[in-house]
Parts: structure tokens; sequence; C-alpha cells
């Protein structure tokens, strides 16, 4: 869906026709080896209510109806977050000492009621400028922030909830969504796509949340002219930073892999372009908001001038896999 627009803007071509035309030379040798084309997207979910408690399926059981797994990662922008909405708290997994059986119940109750299946779950309230690592296999209910979402380029899923906050039903076929035709009717396969060690994790809130950690100390990067923090580190496959840059100030950022970019606060430039942040958006406009940097391009260093003298200048960079990561919270490097 993303598109590559020319200079004056007259001329528009998909990022997906351009990464396979160039190849590494936009994604880097290695992920297109690896993948054959962008393997990762993000994006900025800014529902009313929560949805659904839901699960994305691991790569073994995507496989099973054509798919690939699906990992994610969740960041909550306070440039974004005026307002909670209706319920800005998030459900994961289930309480310690939960069983299957109590589980498999909820699911058999999906068409007859409100199966309450999130009284077998704990819910977090959501803090602005933090976030969570959603790995696939881990039931998770999302709630009302505007969340940025770096994600495997996948969507499998199946919604295990049945009525919503607000008495929203949820349609049977999505309980038995990405479910092999011979499965369905089949609630013990259901049990079985999920990560159950994990779901039931007693320290849950600590494998999984995450805040902001610097890229290097925080005096040294003021000092030139900058912070750039890491926001979604808990896995290799997908990550994201959060680079801000000081008022009147201009630096060189060198990453060692592809990115795209999100801006959310300030002006100025990158590189030869501008960059902005809209204050509002009408259907089919441009806007100077959203860019992908391409793997030379990142590795050589991108300029960006801040042209306010008061406001930093506020982005987020996803990354398909980035050398430059280190597994934070997990202590190695490696697949995740």
């Amino acid at each position: 869906m993303s598109y590559v627009v020319s200079a004056d803007g007259s001329k528009r071509v998909l990022l997906k026709e351009m990464v396979e035309q160039l190849k590494g030379q936009v994604i880097g040798d290695d992920i297109w080896e690896k993948h054959r084309g962008w393997p990762m997207y993000s994006k900025l979910f800014d529902n009313l209510g929560p949805l659904p408690h839901h699960v994305h399926h691991n790569d073994e059981a995507a496989a099973r109806v054509g798919q690939k797994g699906k990992h994610e990662m969740y960041f909550y922008p306070s440039q974004l977050n005026n307002h909670g909405g209706e319920f800005p708290y998030t459900f994961f997994g289930f309480n310690p000492g939960v069983t299957k059986e109590q589980v498999k119940e909820t699911l058999v109750k999906f068409t007859k009621d409100d199966n309450r299946i999130t009284n077998l779950s704990r819910s977090y309230r959501l803090t602005l400028d933090t976030g969570f690592d959603v790995p696939p296999g881990i039931l998770h209910a999302p709630g009302s922030l505007c969340t940025y979402e770096p994600q495997f380029a996948s969507d499998v899923y199946a919604m295990y909830q049945s009525v919503l906050h607000g008495e929203h039903d949820v349609p049977e076929p999505l309980l038995w969504k990405d479910t092999p035709p011979e499965e369905i009717g089949n609630f013990d396969y259901l049990i079985g796509i999920l990560d159950w060690e994990n779901n039931i994790h007693p320290d849950f809130y600590q494998k999984y949340f995450m805040s902001p950690k610097p890229v290097r100390p925080i005096e040294a990067m003021q000092a030139q002219g900058y912070v750039e923090e890491w926001i979604c580190y808990k896995c290799k496959q997908v990550s994201a930073k959060r680079l801000t840059v000081l008022p009147g100030e201009t630096v060189i950022i060198r990453d060692s892999a592809a990115y795209g970019l999100y801006m959310l606060q300030g002006y100025g430039k990158l590189g030869v372009w501008d960059i902005e942040t809209p204050a509002l958006i009408r259907y089919g406009q441009l806007t100077n908001d959203e860019y992908f940097v391409s793997a030379p391009a990142a590795k050589a260093g991108v300029t960006i001038s801040n042209h306010s003298k008061t406001d930093p200048i506020v982005l987020l960079k996803h990354f398909s896999e980035n050398s430059d990561l280190t597994l934070l919270g997990k202590g190695t490097k490696g697949s995740c």
C-alpha cells in the first residue's frame, strides 16, 4: 500500500515494486537474500475501544494456512495520545494458575454468550512513551491508546473473545480465522496455538514491558544535538527507535539497516527532503511526515536539520533486522 513519490509528486510507484526492482540496493543484500522483499511494516492503530483478546500464530501454525508467523511490538507515543479513548488498558495472557481446561470452556461458549475470557486474564494500564513486546502465541486485547506497531508482515490471527467492552459481538468466523479446514471445531487445536507457559508467566510484565533505552549515554548524545533510544528491542525480527533532534541542531545519524520513519513532532530537513508533522491530513493529500531510508543511505549517514528554535524533531524509525540491536532485556544477541 505504501508508495514512493518523485520530488515533484507527479510520479508514484509502490514501495513493493521498487524493492522488487532494486532489491538489496534498497533494503540491504542480507534482508533481500533472506526474505526476497521487505518483511515488516508498521502502523498507527487508533481504536476508540479495546480489541478482542486474540492471538497471532507462530511460523509452524501459520504455515498450515500458507502464511508466516507474526511478531509485533507496541509503543504509545505521547504526541498522538491527548486522550485515552474508552479503555486505555490491555489484557495480556492469563493469570498464573489458569488451566487449559478453563480456557477451553470459554472457547466452547463463544457462540452461546459472552465467554468472558478476560476474566481469566490481567489488564495493564498503558503508560505513554512505553510499550510491550508481543510474540506469536501470546493472547492480547489491545487497549484504546493510539499505538505505534512495528510488526512482521503477516496478518495471521484468531480472536478468542466473543463480546467486547461496549457489548460489541465478535463473529464466530474470527475465532477460526487461519485455522486449517480439518481443524475447525477442534477447540484443543486453538489451545495448542497458544504459547502456554508464557501466557501464564508470573513475571509477564517484567518479561514483555519495554521502556525506552538510550543507544548511547544521554549526556554524550545531547552534546551532539540529539537523543536516540531503542523503544522496541526484545526481538531481532522487528525493532524500532525514537530519535529526538534538539531545536536548531543539525546531526548525522547512522544505522546499519534500512528503515521506515514517521514524524511525530517538529519540522526541518532529512537530507534534501522537507520533513514536517502535519496538523491535519486530508484524504489523498501528500505529506512530508513519512519516509523510507535505504540501507546504503542509512549506513552512510543521514543529515537531519531542525529548523525550529524551540521545538524538537521527534521521529520513529522501524527496522526489519538491525545488527546494531542487542536484545535488551534478553541478555544476548540472536533471534527471538
